[in-house]
């Protein structure tokens, strides 16, 4: 008996410490909103304008996700024209210096036209204007505007199954509250692969509108 008490708190203590390992280890900036409204695992959410860096890409709902994030992490990670004032010298010389970006949360999977659109939140101190160009025309940066938004939080795996299990959940909750959606769904990301399924939060959100009154 002493030996299975042991081992359940070895293991409620591993679980706090991976917890912590992977909060720490992945702290990061995340999108502004403020919570409308709230009941189990739905919020109402009223996102604030948003700077995005997107690529668009084709395949699999499980296959796109990595591929958007290895173009988007490039970017991020130096994959960009530095916009830097150099100095008149003798001689003159011109360099092109990259310029690392601070991760931030969440990755966005979006369906549109039949492709899917991958997202990375750009830092709030950055503007449309002062955020490095980046190196592969695959990456875009756009403004998104301030949305309500419809969300359901779940944990688990990344798999198209919980994703499709939870988008219902939600478009039952969005009729539940006579909303009225505006946009496709999204599937959002805040963790890192290494972060165990259990410990992971996921989000399906889709832009609502309240129905005139």
């Amino acid at each position: 008996m002493k030996s299975k008490k042991l081992a359940a708190l070895c293991c409620l203590l591993l679980i706090g410490l991976l917890s912590t390992i992977t909060r720490d280890a992945m702290a990061s900036e995340e999108a502004k909103y403020k919570v409308l409204e709230k009941e189990g695992g739905f919020e109402l959410r009223a996102y604030e304008p948003q700077i995005l860096a997107e690529t668009i890409v084709e395949g699999s709902f499980n296959e796109v996700g990595n591929i958007g994030f290895k173009r988007l992490f490039d970017f991020i990670s130096g994959g960009n024209i530095g916009k830097q004032s150099i100095e008149m010298t003798a001689p003159v010389t011109q360099q092109v210096e990259s310029e690392k970006i601070a991760m931030t949360a969440p990755v966005t999977q979006e369906k549109k036209d039949g492709q899917w659109v991958i997202a990375f939140l750009m830092p709030a101190k950055y503007t449309i204007e002062t955020l490095p160009v980046p190196l592969d025309p695959r990456v875009e940066i756009k403004k998104s505007p301030g949305r309500l938004m419809a969300v359901r939080t779940y944990s688990g795996t990344w798999s198209k199954e919980r994703y499709e299990e939870n988008r219902a959940k939600l478009e039952m909750d969005i009729k539940k509250r006579k909303l009225e959606a505006v946009g496709e769904p999204i599937w959002a990301r805040y963790n890192p692969p290494f972060m165990p399924w259990f410990l992971r939060r996921n989000e399906v959100l889709i832009p609502v509108e309240r129905p005139a009154e």
